[in-house]
């Protein structure tokens, strides 16, 4: 397995500095461990995002990632803020949740949600591209405490916060400090004489108070465009946030999101690629497409309202009609109409972010399972095909296409939860690490009486308590109505 082979056994993550967060890389490391019942790829995959979210990379009291770590500690990082990172990390962290059901990983996965909410999101529901790391001319200035200030405006509880968050008189940085944490809650608790839960109080309100001063600093300069592709990663994000938290304000966001892209990016059937100052432009690329794509099946399983299943399946039509190169078995970047360039470019490698080939394989996976259209799945197969090769040969290069084969391979289960009153039953299916699952949960008779004339929906019917459908491979359960009848199913 020479993904794990490129792994940091001290700090996790792959390689030495600089370090990127990989995200598709931990969600396959994630996948296999299940799949090969190996779970060294398990503990690798969650010390990477122990590290990260303990160092440097992660904006401890604001929330949110910052781009890459200058080091292999995770402890400095490269300051700027991009949104297409803050929405791929989370859905690590969700998984790790799933995984572990430790708080700690669901504390980090709100945190940086939270952090997009309150200063990437625009009033008309898009979410805004980058912050750049530097405010003043100065890269950090923004991010980092001396010691001095962080006592005057802590007073008596700076002795706590600093020995949780390793600030010391000479800074750990260019005489500043970059707060991180190296120290468990019981050693601080042990040192300070007293509770664990006091000393989380003592952090938590020490950290609003240090952020409230900062947000009275000189802000690094914003990046205020908005684009489909990394937004449509950051309404994946919500959705899954939404599906272990129950945060309603994390749905929501999502689907302001599709409609703001409906109604500001969505021209004459095709997607525009970005939209500033009220003006939308450029034709939208593979990305674009495919990622929205996957963004209103990932809002769909939640809330199945069929007008995002609908644009779902026109825009995988449109994809294959105007995007397919049939002699090669994959997807161009651009479509047919697109202004014309002397090639029309490719890329199929997922680095910081996922190949449009890649999601476009996945959503083929996940369209054909809601619909039965035969050439999705002929597509998907086609693409998976073409790159299983080098994706085996180069695993660091093809995480989310790995992914995807997975997916495929394992033969996704088909869960439809019908009625969802059942808070307990519905809320264990939630938190479950099921990875290649499609799960959808019907609310009412009426939608599942429009959504029936979908394969996925037939034969399933709508009762006064909740019952779970659990399918897989064209064979289904009966009716289930308890906890114990849908583990032992799946």
């Amino acid at each position: 397995m020479n993904l794990f082979q490129l792994g940091d056994p001290a700090y996790g993550g792959f390689g030495s500095a600089p370090k990127f967060p990989n995200a598709a890389n931990i969600s396959f490391l994630f996948r296999y461990a299940k799949m090969a019942n190996l779970p060294k790829f398990n503990e690798f995959a969650l010390k990477t995002l122990n590290k990260m979210a303990k160092g440097g990379i992660f904006d401890q009291i604001g929330g949110g990632f910052h781009r890459y770590s200058t080091d292999t500690k995770w402890l400095v990082p490269h300051f700027e803020k991009m949104l297409y990172d803050n929405a791929l990390i989370p859905v690590n962290y969700c998984e790790a949740y799933q995984i572990t059901k430790d708080p700690f990983y669901l504390d980090v996965l709100q945190k940086t949600l939270d952090f997009v909410l309150r200063e990437m999101t625009s009033s008309e529901g898009g979410f805004y591209s980058a912050y750049d790391a530097d405010s003043e001319g100065v890269e950090g200035k923004f991010y980092v405490w001396t010691k001095k200030e962080i006592k005057e405006i802590l007073g008596d509880d700076a002795d706590i916060f600093c020995l949780y968050f390793d600030v010391t008189d000479g800074g750990n940085w260019e005489g500043n400090t970059i707060l991180c944490n190296n120290l468990n809650v019981s050693t601080v608790a042990f040192n300070f004489g007293i509770s664990e839960q006091k000393v989380h109080e003592i952090i938590n309100s020490c950290s609003k108070k240090l952020l409230k001063v900062r947000s009275n600093r000189i802000s690094p300069g914003l990046d205020d465009k908005v684009l489909v592709s990394w937004n449509s990663l950051m309404i994946t994000a919500f959705a899954k946030g939404y599906r272990v938290t129950n945060n309603v304000r994390y749905i929501d966001a999502a689907k302001n999101c599709i409609s703001f892209i409906e109604k500001n990016l969505f021209v004459n059937d095709n997607l525009l690629r970005t939209y500033k100052n009220g003006v939308a432009k450029i034709d939208g690329y593979l990305e674009d497409y495919s990622y929205f794509v996957n963004a209103l099946l990932d809002v769909f399983e939640i809330e199945p309202n069929y007008k995002y299943l609908e644009l779902a399946l026109k825009l995988g039509h449109h994809l294959i009609d105007h995007f397919w190169d049939s002699e090669n078995n994959s997807f161009f970047m651009t479509s047919d109409n697109h202004e014309k360039l002397i090639i029309r470019p490719k890329n199929n490698y997922d680095l910081s972010l996922p190949s449009g080939n890649s999601v476009s394989s996945f959503v083929m996976l996940r369209l054909y399972h809601l619909s039965q259209e035969q050439h999705f799945l002929d597509i998907a197969m086609k693409i998976m095909e073409s790159q299983a090769q080098i994706a085996a040969e180069n695993p660091f290069g093809f995480g989310y296409l790995l992914n995807t084969l997975s997916l495929y391979l394992e033969k996704p289960i088909e869960i439809t939860i019908v009625n969802p009153e059942n808070s307990q039953l519905c809320n264990s299916l939630f938190k479950n690490y099921l990875p290649n699952s499609f799960m959808i949960t019907i609310q009412n008779s009426n939608q599942l009486e429009t959504l029936s004339k979908y394969p996925f929906f037939t034969g399933k019917s709508f009762e006064d308590k909740t019952s779970v459908f659990i399918c897989k491979d064209f064979t289904c359960s009966l009716a289930l109505h308890t906890l114990d009848e849908v583990n032992s199913t799946l």
